[in-house]
């Protein structure tokens, strides 16, 4: 049956099917249906807004504007932990990197390379450092936090495939977040490097930075932005990177291997919640 679901998501056109719900996910109108949608879900995946800023289904303008919803103020205190978890959602691996290779899923590997999509000397930075995934659901919330402050040095829109992440796959493919579509943000921090790289799937309609808007999606072309000592950003531990429309991935790698993992694998976490020491 695995077999089966991957070889159907490697036929299908999955940039089309994925830009088409993004379109449906933008509507404002008419009304009843974007109400509709947003019932349906909540329903569909037990979804509450009891921390939502906004909490009447009808008070969003539109499916995205209620998936990438805002939370209250407080709703995920900042922990005093090294790192913290840059979304809510399941901590699906963490560990070292083992001369560049990371754990995908029990018995499959994937590179630091690969995953970042640069030179063999910017990944070898990682290769012997720690690493963290953590898979968001549907029903989560769909912000990414910082994991530790941080300036952003450079950033790569890296195109790709869109295969659904999920337990079929990690298990299935060969290499899933090193061909999926993603956005790698690399940043210098009191505790070495860090890359935090926003993985895409299917149905996943876009994914948007706090500095740099909507990521505009290219399937043929690699894009890359620098950010010198003028244009840097620096960003605190907890404070908004960007944010999925609609579900994915987010891969953190550290410089530092060293690290006090405060969470088990397979442990549901929510942002800012203790990641590692």
């Amino acid at each position: 049956m695995n077999s089966l679901f991957i070889g159907l998501q490697t036929i299908l056109p999955q940039h089309h099917i994925s830009r088409l719900i993004g379109w449906l996910a933008q509507l404002e109108q008419p009304v009843w249906l974007k109400n509709l949608l947003i019932t349906l879900f909540m329903q569909a995946y037990g979804i509450s807004l009891d921390e939502a800023e906004l909490p009447r289904a009808q008070d969003y303008r539109s499916f995205n504007h209620f998936f990438t919803r805002a939370l209250i103020d407080g709703a995920r205190p900042l922990a005093s932990t090294r790192y913290v978890s840059p979304a809510d959602g399941v901590l699906s691996q963490r560990g070292n990197i083992d001369s560049g290779q990371m754990l995908q899923a029990k018995g499959r590997w994937y590179d630091t390379q690969g995953l970042l999509a640069g030179d063999a000397l910017e990944a070898a930075v990682f290769d012997t450092g720690s690493f963290a995934t953590v898979y968001l659901s549907p029903r989560d919330y769909h912000r990414v936090h910082m994991p530790i402050s941080g300036t952003l040095r450079k950033t790569r829109y890296v195109p790709g495939d869109l295969f659904a992440v999920n337990t079929a796959t990690t298990l299935g493919v060969d290499q899933l977040f090193a061909r999926n579509e993603r956005l790698v943000c690399f940043f210098d921090t009191a505790d070495g490097q860090l890359a935090v790289v926003l993985v895409g799937a299917i149905i996943v309609a876009g994914i948007e930075t706090v500095w740099g808007g909507v990521e505009d999606p290219n399937p043929g072309t690699i894009r890359e932005r620098k950010f010198d000592d003028n244009e840097a950003i620096t960003l605190e531990a907890g404070a908004e990177l960007g944010r999925f429309f609609l579900g994915s991935t987010v891969v953190l790698l550290a410089e530092n291997n060293e690290l006090d993992w405060q969470v088990e694998t397979g442990a549901s976490i929510l942002v800012n919640a203790p990641l590692a020491n």
